[in-house]
């Protein structure tokens, strides 16, 4: 699979399914269904900008790496990379949609990237079992 294809299949089948989980997560907080469905929405497409960003920046600097592969901790750090640069843009965007508090915000901000650290290692683990490493792990 083309690098691109590849990206677009990625990016696709993660927000596709986080806007799901997204929407669920956020009712269960107590946000009616209109807001709930608009912040997971948006915070998806911020989702999607910065994955295409990250993921390439993080390709090329792993195309690069002497080490190949990508191991538990590989893995680990890339999550985490990739959770606290959303974490710094969609704190203050939850606030506006959701209509709470940057504190409050920042609090579900925070409940959500501990659910989607474990969900992002458990995607691009199935994934790559899926449809194999990239090229820039091979």
């Amino acid at each position: 699979m083309s690098p691109i294809l590849r990206r677009i299949v990625y990016v696709t089948a993660f927000e596709g399914i986080a806007i799901g989980f997204s929407v669920l997560i956020f009712l269960m907080l107590g946000h009616d269904e209109t807001s709930s469905g608009l912040a997971a929405v948006i915070s998806s497409t911020v989702a999607v900008v910065w994955n295409l960003v990250f993921t390439t920046m993080f390709e090329w600097w792993e195309a690069r790496s002497a080490v190949r592969g990508r191991s538990v901790l590989r893995r680990l750090v890339h999550a985490a990379l990739f959770e606290g640069g959303l974490a710094v843009v969609l704190t203050p965007v939850l606030a506006v949609l959701l209509g709470i508090s940057i504190g409050e915000a920042f609090v579900t901000n925070l409940g959500l990237l501990l659910y989607f650290l474990v969900y992002t290692y458990l995607f691009n683990f199935a994934f790559d079992r899926i449809f194999g490493l990239p090229q820039s792990a091979k």
